[in-house]
C-alpha cells in the first residue's frame, strides 16, 4: 500500500512539473516573442522572490513546517542555483540555438558521469541505450545549426557543469538531510533570487542591449508577467519535487518530454513550422522515454534505497547524521564531523524549464 502511495505521489508530481513547465513556456513565448519583453535572468528573479513570497505566507498558515539547515551549505546551494540560471542564459546568448539545444542535451550524460565517478551509482546498458535513444530523438527533433565559438563552448560547459551539480545536490540534500522540496526550496530561494537579482539587469542588458528598468511597461505586459510568476511557483516547487522522489537524470528526461509536448505546442498554437525531421526525432525520443521509465521502474522493483557513498560526513541541527559533498577549491574544512566551511554545490532551471 504504501509503494503504492509513492508511485502515485510521484506520478502525481510528474504530471505537475510537465503541465506547469508547459504552461511556463507558453505564457513566457507570448511574453518575450510576441510583446517584446526579453528580460530573461531578471524575469527568473521575479519568479523566484513571488515562489519565496508564496512559501512563506505557506509557512505562516502551517501548511509545512521548516526545519533549520546549515547556513552555509543553504547559502552556497542557492548561489549556485542562480549561477547555473545565469549561466544557461550566457550560453544562449553566445551559441547559435542549435549548439544550445546540444548543451542542455549534454546535461545527462554528464550527470550519468559524475553520479558514477563521485556517487558509484551504476546505470545499466538498458538505461543507457534507451537514454542514447532519447538523446539522439531529441536532436533529431531540435538540432538545426551548430555554429562553434570558443567563448560559446566555455560558457556552456561550466553551465552544464552548474546545472548537473546543482541538481544532484538537490536530490542529495533532500535525501541526506530528510528535508522535504518545500523546506529546501523555501530556504534556498532568498539567495536564488538575490543572485539573480544582483547579476540579471546586467546580464540582460549585455545580451540584448535594453535595460529591463527602462522598459516600456504596458498593462498587458504586467498581466502576463505577474501571470508567468504565479505559474513559476508551481515550476519551482515541482522541479524540487521531481528530483527529491526520482533523480536528476530522470528530471532531464522529463524535461525532454516537456521539450515535445512545447513543439507541438508550439504547431498548434504559434503555428510553428513542424517537418517530418521534427516528427522523427520526437517519436525517437518518446522511444527512449518509454524505455527508460520501463527499464526504471523494472529494476527499482528488484532492489531497495540506495544511499549515495559519502566524502565527508557532517551533522544537521538536532544531531542527525549525514553525508555533504562539499566544493570549496576542492576541499572543505571539517572539525568533530561538523563541516565549518565550504559552499554546497542546485534548478532549475532556466525558463524552458
Amino acid at each position: 500500500m504504501m509503494v503504492g502511495g509513492r508511485m502515485a505521489s510521484t506520478v502525481a508530481a510528474l504530471g505537475l512539473s510537465v503541465v506547469s513547465s508547459v504552461s511556463i513556456v507558453v505564457c513566457n513565448k507570448a511574453l518575450m516573442s510576441t510583446l517584446g519583453f526579453v528580460f530573461a535572468t531578471t524575469l527568473t528573479s521575479w519568479h523566484l522572490l513571488v515562489t519565496f513570497c508564496s512559501l512563506h505566507v505557506a509557512l505562516q498558515m502551517k501548511i509545512f513546517e521548516n526545519k533549520d539547515l546549515d547556513p552555509k551549505t543553504i547559502i552556497g546551494f542557492g548561489i549556485l542555483n542562480g549561477i547555473s540560471i545565469g549561466l544557461l542564459n550566457l550560453s544562449l546568448g553566445f551559441n547559435s540555438v542549435g549548439f544550445y539545444q546540444v548543451t542542455k542535451l549534454a546535461i545527462i550524460p554528464f550527470t550519468v558521469c559524475l553520479e558514477s565517478i563521485f556517487f558509484r551509482k551504476t546505470f545499466s546498458r538498458r538505461i543507457q541505450m534507451a537514454l542514447a535513444i532519447l538523446l539522439f530523438g531529441v536532436g533529431v527533433a531540435t538540432v538545426t545549426d551548430l555554429q562553434l565559438n570558443r567563448l560559446g563552448s566555455v560558457l556552456s560547459l561550466f553551465a552544464v557543469l552548474t546545472t548537473c551539480i546543482s541538481q544532484i545536490m538537490t536530490n542529495f540534500i533532500q535525501k541526506i538531510f530528510k528535508v522535504s522540496s518545500t523546506q529546501l526550496l523555501y530556504q534556498s530561494c532568498p539567495y536564488q533570487a538575490l543572485t539573480l537579482f544582483i547579476i540579471g539587469p546586467f546580464l540582460d542588458g549585455f545580451l540584448t542591449n535594453q535595460n529591463v528598468f527602462a522598459f516600456k511597461y504596458t498593462s498587458k505586459i504586467l498581466v502576463f508577467i505577474i501571470l508567468s510568476c504565479l505559474i513559476s511557483v508551481s515550476v519551482n516547487f515541482s522541479t524540487f519535487l521531481v528530483i527529491g522522489k526520482t533523480s536528476p537524470v530522470t528530471y532531464q528526461v522529463l524535461g525532454h518530454l516537456k521539450t515535445c509536448i512545447i513543439l507541438g505546442f508550439g504547431y498548434v498554437l504559434f503555428h510553428d513550422p513542424l517537418n517530418w525531421r521534427n516528427i522523427l526525432g520526437i517519436l525517437l525520443a518518446l522511444l527512449g522515454m518509454i524505455s527508460y521509465s520501463y527499464f526504471c521502474l523494472m529494476e527499482n522493483q528488484h532492489k531497495g534505497p540506495e544511499l549515495s557513498a559519502p566524502f565527508f560526513h557532517t551533522k544537521v541541527k538536532g544531531g542527525e547524521t549525514g553525508t555533504l559533498l562539499l566544493v570549496q577549491n576542492g576541499s572543505a574544512k571539517v572539525t568533530d564531523g561538523v563541516v565549518i566551511e565550504g559552499p554546497m554545490w542546485r534548478l532549475n532551471r532556466d525558463l524552458d524549464a
